[in-house]
């Protein structure tokens, strides 16, 4: 019988976890480089949960400077099943107001400066991010929102910049003019790389500002910023705690388990024997059959 692990990575504003039983920071060896920090451990009813402080506990780590391949390797290497992404996001758009969460389906990513992929020279893999969420997942997490008490936004495009200064004016017009709803710093590259280890994911945004695209109001600053992320953190526990104790009780079988299974393009007599072992975690199921 299959069960449910939910990782769970915490951004900006969520750096704990409420109800979590049997706790327990574990350090993972990743050969990737170091995670974030260290991982918690523990249950929630019968639920397996890892949770990772996304920017480190302190909030130690740039969006730039996070080591997204570790973080993605060590929650896969615990055997995690699905990620949920908690994060800050500004709002590109009157309809997502400080405050309202959103489930995010859509990205457009900006960033520039990151490692992208787990897979390159010696062993080339390609992956289909066209719909980069996990429907199954979203939904559960969308529901679980309402049951918090959050003003809920099913669908969203997030528009995933370098960072670490916010936006100019002209930049937030532009994203505006592109479809996006929300901003952030960090969804990218973890969702592609979540997809390329096989791991079903959703992003819950929290809405923090509207970036700076308002003409007739002052730009995002920290102080704002930080003001609401301390509002905005109880719902945010609140919705992990829904959602997981909303889960079927058995986790049937996801597309996303697998998309790895066409997706190696290197001849297997031509691959890099030292990244093949590098990916022992993220993509042993097919390495090794």
């Amino acid at each position: 019988m299959a069960k449910w692990k939910i990782g769970i990575i915490g951004g900006s504003g969520l750096y704990q976890l409420d109800g979590l039983q049997n706790e327990q920071w574990l350090q993972v060896q990743s050969p990737w480089g170091d995670p974030s920090d260290s991982v918690l451990t523990g249950v929630i009813g019968d639920t397996e949960c890892v949770f990772l402080p996304r920017h480190g506990r302190g909030h130690r780590i740039g969006p730039s400077q996070l080591n997204y391949r570790a973080n993605i390797d060590a929650l896969k290497r615990l055997g995690v099943t699905d990620i949920v992404s908690i994060s800050a996001v500004g709002s590109l758009c009157e309809e997502m107001a400080p405050g309202d969460f959103v489930v995010v389906d859509q990205f457009i990513d900006r960033t520039f400066a990151r490692e992208k992929s787990f897979f390159g020279d010696g062993l080339v893999a390609h992956v289909s991010v066209a719909d980069p969420v996990c429907p199954r997942l979203s939904a559960l997490a969308a529901d679980a929102g309402q049951m918090a008490g959050a003003t809920m936004h099913r669908d969203g495009t997030y528009l995933a910049m370098e960072g670490p200064q916010f936006s100019t004016r002209a930049e937030s017009h532009l994203y505006r003019q592109w479809g996006a709803n929300v901003i952030g710093m960090t969804a990218m590259p973890e969702a592609k790389l979540a997809r390329e280890a096989e791991l079903p994911y959703a992003l819950v945004g929290m809405v923090t500002d509207y970036d700076c695209w308002r003409e007739d109001e002052a730009p995002v600053e920290v102080e704002t910023l930080i003001a609401q992320l301390h509002a905005n953190a109880g719902k945010g526990r609140d919705l992990v705690a829904q959602l997981i104790a909303s889960l079927p009780e058995i986790r049937s079988a996801s597309p996303i388990d697998s998309v790895l299974d066409y997706a190696l393009i290197t001849d297997p007599a031509r691959r890099d024997s030292k990244l093949v072992a590098k990916l022992d975690a993220v993509a042993g199921r097919v390495l090794n059959t």
